[in-house]
């Protein structure tokens, strides 16, 4: 069932954290994250050079981000501490050209990476494609390099299908190795991710998970 015929999760409770799609009024929250982390994300993320934003630009962006999720065409997510008063970094689920996959993107800010939270928080997003959008396949793509990137899915019990070569540019403007790890529906139930405690609600605040 193609992906955008089904109704996306809009937010997610783990132990520590909250995922929930971006609002315009997150900017100035989202725009401090990034300052504090821009040098490192430089080194592993295209539009991290594109930084610094101003605030309008920052409120276009998220106005853009939330109307695809609305839409069903991409879902961006904020990761942000329990009372939502931090931007810990940022998840998604998004679609590309799949039509029963999702592909899982994730940066933690450099403040607090080393603490396990883009482990929980791609494993919350797994369960949520698996259980709510009810897909057959989760992929994540990274660097070779990205030792810490690479450690999630392995922990989360994906499983390295290939590493395609010179796909990505890095922060030099060279070409990059890309690894790609999956997950199929068939093997999510013993996975790590099946196991994480997690609750997800839809636009209206219903619990759907």
């Amino acid at each position: 069932m193609p992906v955008e015929h089904l109704s996306p999760a809009y937010r997610i409770h783990t132990g520590r954290l909250v995922l929930r799609c971006w609002n315009p009024g997150d900017a100035s929250l989202l725009s401090t994250a990034i300052a504090q982390s821009l040098e490192h994300l430089k080194v592993w993320l295209l539009w991290a050079r594109k930084e610094p934003k101003d605030l309008q630009q920052r409120v276009g962006w998220l106005r853009q981000s939330r109307g695809e999720f609305d839409l069903g065409q991409n879902f961006n997510y904020g990761i942000f501490n329990l009372d939502e008063t931090q931007v810990l970094g940022a998840i998604g689920l998004h679609t590309d050209s799949y039509d029963d996959a999702l592909e899982i993107g994730y940066w933690i800010g450099a403040h607090h990476i080393n603490h396990g939270l883009a482990t929980e928080a791609a494993a919350a997003l797994t369960k949520v494609a698996f259980e709510v959008n009810q897909v057959t396949r989760v992929e994540i793509h990274c660097a070779p390099t990205n030792l810490a990137s690479a450690a999630v899915p392995r922990k989360l019990g994906f499983t390295h299908e290939v590493t395609l070569r010179q796909r990505e540019e890095d922060h030099e403007g060279c070409k990059r190795d890309s690894m790609v790890w999956s997950l199929f529906a068939e093997d999510y139930l013993t996975s790590k991710a099946a196991a994480a405690r997690v609750e997800a609600f839809d636009a209206m605040g219903q619990k759907i998970l």
